[in-house]
This record gives structure tokens, C-alpha cells and sequence, in this order.
């Protein structure tokens, strides 16, 4: 029989089956053809695949967010890169504004003058993210403000809110980067 399929192989082009087995009782190769049926291996393995896919999944999403946070970082770091400069900057901004109030004993091409430098600068900076805080009127926030002292409200109304400001407030794209002094009513 063995033969007969050997010589039916050999017609048909294909190689014979070469016997490897040393076993006199059986033929060939059919014991290796069987299935091998070890389950708490395979068991095993599946559970390792599991963890491991679960690791991986675990892995790429880590990375994501790291990318995420990352560029947001760098976002923020780009647009505050220049924060030390622009706050030392707000001093000059403090003395342009207390100029301005004390321009009206000047001709009217030195105020001019003045005036068109004092906007630039205030526009440059406005174009670099920096907001003023409006506070005037508006009621005391310990988080934006920093209490200097504290008068007699002039009007009912104006108890616990900002009556006048020592020191202008400033935001730089959204984030505060001098608090405003102010003087609250009681």
C-alpha cells in the first residue's frame, strides 16, 4: 500500500514521503501529522498574548498622550517665551500712563509725539498677548486682585467692590502675570 502511494506521488510529480520515524509498527510520518493537544500551554500562551496585546494597547495610548501633552507644553512655552521681558516692560507701560496724565501742561505737537510712541508700545505689547485687567467697579476677586486697603464705600453698591486701582492688572495670553493692586470698598 505504502508503495503504491509512493509510485502514485512519483506520476503525479510530487516527492515521496521520506519515513522518519524509527518506529518498526508505524509507517512514515503519521504521527507527526497528528494534532498536538497540550491545553495548559496553549492556555498559557493565550494568556500571555492577551497581556501582552493589553500592554501594547496600554503603550500606544501612553505615547498619544504624551505627544498631546507635549505639544500643548511647547504651545504654552512658545507663546510665554517672552514673559520676563513683557514684565519688566510693564514698568515702562506704568510710567508711559502716568506721563499721559501729566501731559496737559505741553504743546500739542510734543504730547502728539509722545502719545504716538506711548501707543505703539502699548500696541506692540497688545500684540504680543498682553491684556490690562478691567477692575474698576468690578467686585474684589482674591484670585486677579491684591487688596492694598480698604475705604468706606462711597455708595451702597460699591461695598466689597474695587474702587480705584494702585497698580494696573495684566494677562499675558490669558494667564495672569502681575496682579492688579487695588483699594476695596467695606
Amino acid at each position: 500500500m505504502k508503495e503504491a502511494n509512493e509510485r502514485a506521488k512519483k506520476q503525479n510529480g510530487e516527492e515521496p514521503e521520506v519515513g522518519i520515524n524509527a518506529d518498526e509498527n508505524m509507517g512514515g510520518t503519521t504521527h507527526l501529522n497528528e494534532p498536538v493537544t497540550d491545553e495548559p500551554e496553549l492556555e498559557t500562551l493565550r494568556n500571555e498574548l492577551g497581556e501582552m496585546k493589553d500592554k501594547f494597547i496600554r503603550k500606544v495610548a501612553e505615547f498619544e498622550n504624551f505627544k498631546k501633552r507635549s505639544g500643548k507644553e511647547r504651545v504654552e512655552l512658545i507663546q510665554t517665551a517672552g514673559k520676563e521681558v513683557i514684565v519688566d516692560m510693564l514698568e515702562v507701560l506704568d510710567d508711559c500712563e502716568r506721563a499721559e496724565k501729566q501731559m496737559s501742561s505741553i504743546d500739542d505737537n510734543a504730547k502728539e509725539g509722545v502719545m504716538l510712541v506711548f501707543n505703539k508700545l502699548k500696541s506692540l505689547l497688545t500684540a504680543k498677548g498682553l491684556k490690562p485687567m478691567e477692575t474698576i467697579n468690578k467686585e474684589f476677586n482674591p484670585d486677579i486682585h491684591e487688596a492694598i486697603t480698604e475705604i468706606p464705600a462711597p455708595t451702597e453698591d460699591l461695598k466689597g467692590k474695587v474702587i480705584d486701582e494702585i497698580q494696573k492688572g495684566y494677562y499675558l495670553n490669558d494667564k495672569i502675570i502681575r496682579y492688579a493692586k487695588v483699594v476695596v470698598g467695606k
